[in-house]
């Protein structure tokens, strides 16, 4: 049995996480770490986890225990916490913030499966990837792959209001949220360089705008993806195309009906769907962006960094309802 500790262990990504790894059947949760909560039992913070475990969270860390620990903390925390602790060489890290996945943080390896799974395989530490740019990549991977990124790219993504975490603020507050859309960060989110980073390195002569409207939704969890593309592909062959690359990926479904986002919400799946107009390939990407978007992939991650089948302790059930 794997030992994991949890660093950063009250927010929303921890507790579906903790979900997650109390129903793994190769995992052990050694400690989960909160300095604010240290004492209180994890069903305290996260409430449906009431008769699942009787965990208290801690706020002394024990690397000797561990075989990986995950980090769930805000961004910027991360860079922080690796400075100031001394984590053993033989302690694998999956960091859910922001701070590792651009090109030079030299000892983290960008964790999206659908693009690294072999130097996953090999790594000692993972940068998952945003919860954005999850989406987003799998709807325009295949096309960089083919090198068939011609133009700019065109993308509105609509996200739950999970996807802001646990802390309050003015627009996640239910009065502000309920009934109500907004736009936010148009053409500036900061998961814009990871994206381009990761079209690049498919296709390296990748260098067009990349046009993101990310927009708050008034559900609690899920992201749709709408993004539209120059392409000279037949919807069969753009069918073909994202059905070959994705073929091997067991977590990826290319769909034939223009799906909803019920389908994926509380399961680690992605589905697309494509449609052509004109010259136009429009794609449509579906996420969870608490489970594929965030603590799902990363213990995706860890099953790949161990050996371990990719989908283990990851047939989530949907919520259909």
């Amino acid at each position: 049995m794997l030992q994991i500790g949890i660093i950063g262990a009250a927010g929303y990504t921890a507790g579906e996480l903790i979900r997650i790894l109390l129903n793994h059947p190769k995992t052990e949760i050694a400690f989960a770490h909160s300095e604010s909560n240290a004492g209180n039992t994890i069903s305290d913070v996260h409430l449906d986890l009431i008769g699942e475990t009787d965990m208290v969270f801690t706020n002394q860390l024990d690397f000797s225990s561990v075989d990986a620990i995950f980090l769930c903390m805000g961004h910027g925390k991360s860079k922080t916490f690796m400075e100031q602790n001394d984590v053993p060489e033989n302690v694998k890290v999956i960091d859910l913030s922001n701070d590792f996945r651009l090109n030079g943080d030299h000892d983290f390896i960008y964790g999206l499966p659908e693009l690294n799974r072999e130097t996953i395989q090999q790594a000692k530490n993972i940068a998952n990837p945003g919860c954005f740019a999850t989406g987003i990549q799998f709807a325009i991977l295949p096309l960089a792959s083919a090198q068939l990124l011609k133009s700019e790219i065109h993308i509105q993504a609509i996200t739950g209001s999970t996807g802001a975490g646990q802390a309050p603020s003015r627009t996640s507050h239910f009065s502000w949220r309920n009934s109500n859309v907004s736009a936010y960060k148009i053409f500036t989110h900061q998961h814009l360089g990871e994206i381009g980073q990761s079209f690049k390195q498919l296709q390296s002569s990748f260098n067009f705008d990349i046009n993101f409207v990310p927009v708050r939704g008034n559900h609690t969890r899920g992201i749709f993806v709408s993004s539209y593309v120059d392409c000279d592909l037949s919807l069969e062959e753009a069918n073909a195309l994202y059905k070959k690359y994705y073929a091997d990926h067991p977590f990826v479904w290319v769909v034939d009906k223009n799906p909803d986002l019920k389908q994926v919400v509380n399961t680690n799946k992605a589905v697309i769907y494509l449609e052509k107009h004109g010259s136009k390939l429009v794609i449509i990407s579906l996420t969870d962006n608490l489970l594929k978007g965030a603590s799902g992939q990363a213990v995706q991650n860890m099953n790949l960094m161990f050996g371990l089948e990719e989908t283990c302790g990851l047939k989530l059930k949907p919520v259909a309802f």
